[in-house]
């Protein structure tokens, strides 16, 4: 089968299959916009779409339009995003909407090296955003993309290795047809969500069987090869510790922008007990000592297992100094009367101000 034939038969089965068996439903599929898309697909990076869905809802609500996004604080958009994880993509949403408003007239750019001037955009996200918002001919390379190319081609390797990528690359160029560019593109990757999937595809039911090599070779579980084991996780210990005022309010502190959890308010992190408590005695006024011993939490990342020991006290007040930048910090009350602060939160600060309001028998509106 030559090339010409091959993307005729690769873009006419994706979309005739998804007019029959695609996702039409998404969210971000109802009132398309490029704004709406944008979004989407930084919340789609390294997340899987049922988790996205009902993030990509709140987000709307709050922020419908790209003024809205822009003119917001970094706060509200860290806790509306609280939970989702990566919260770079985040940050890089608000700078960006900032820029696109100060440098495109508040229009999400329509021409691919404007795209990759914004922060959070590379070469596939911008080529989603053409391809899906303006129907331009520009290609993708996910993750679900790569495996679809590499089983249909039957390009052996890991996907993420920079030969076996170059490789896709080119038949993602050379195979997005000119025309129904969108319903590919989206097709393409529902095919790879939903059928050919990393583990038991469903190939009996794809539009593609009878020209898949990998399939015709009884190659499906060996086609993308598994990304080479590493070392195994690594675990790190920390001591949190949860100070509450007369207020009842706790005192927490603004993370780096750069690094884990970037941006967000966290309770005062420690690498043993001994510290934490020197730190409660010399920064806060009338510290009940000892330190009360929590139920530890853990939590995972992708590259180690964190395991959280919480240590709680109660204080009448906090030195001014610890209020002063570099570090920036705030009395956090989660139980007041207009609702809580609206801040970027962790999500195991946020398991941990929940557990505390739950053991004292008050109701917590941290939702």
């Amino acid at each position: 089968m030559t090339r010409i034939q091959h993307t005729v038969v690769l873009s006419s089965a994706l979309v005739q299959w998804h007019k029959k068996a695609g996702r039409h439903d998404l969210p971000w599929q109802q009132d398309r916009t490029p704004y709406r898309v944008w979004v989407s697909e930084i919340m789609l990076q390294q997340t899987q779409v049922g988790t996205v869905i009902p993030y990509f809802e709140r987000f709307m609500q709050r922020f419908p339009d790209i003024y809205t996004l822009a003119e917001a604080s970094i706060d509200e958009v860290l806790y509306i995003w609280t939970g989702l994880g990566y919260y770079a993509r985040a940050r890089n949403l608000h700078r960006a909407a900032k820029q696109i408003c100060d440098q495109f007239s508040a229009e999400v750019p329509s021409n691919f090296s404007s795209l990759l001037s914004l922060p959070g955009i590379g070469r596939s996200t911008a080529g989603a955003i053409l391809a899906l918002a303006y129907d331009a001919n520009y290609p993708i390379l996910d993750g679900n993309v790569k495996r679809v190319l590499a089983r249909f081609f039957g390009i052996e390797g890991y996907t993420g290795e920079l030969r076996v990528e170059k490789i896709l690359w080119q038949l993602a160029e050379d195979f997005t047809p000119k025309d129904n560019v969108a319903i590919y593109t989206q097709a393409i990757m529902d095919l790879g969500a939903t059928l050919c999937t990393r583990h038991n595809p469903v190939c009996d039911q794809c539009p593609l069987k009878e020209n898949c090599i990998t399939r015709i070779n009884g190659m499906q579980h060996a086609i993308p090869s598994p990304k080479a084991k590493g070392l195994s996780k690594s675990s790190r210990k920390s001591y949190m510790l949860l100070i509450k005022d007369s207020t009842n309010s706790y005192f927490l502190e603004r993370r780096p922008a750069q690094g884990i959890w970037g941006g967000l308010w966290c309770f005062p992190e420690f690498k043993s007990k001994v510290q934490a408590q020197n730190y409660a005695k010399k920064n806060f006024t009338d510290i009940v000592l000892p330190l009360n011993i929590l139920p530890k939490i853990n939590h995972s990342f992708t590259h180690f297992n964190l395991q959280i020991l919480p240590l709680q006290s109660s204080c009448r007040s906090a030195s001014k100094k610890l209020f002063m930048e570099p570090i920036a910090a705030l009395w956090y009350k989660p139980l007041s009367v207009q609702g809580g602060m609206r801040i970027g939160l962790p999500a195991p600060v946020r398991q941990l101000l929940e557990n505390i309001t739950t053991a004292t028998g008050t109701r917590n509106s941290l939702k």
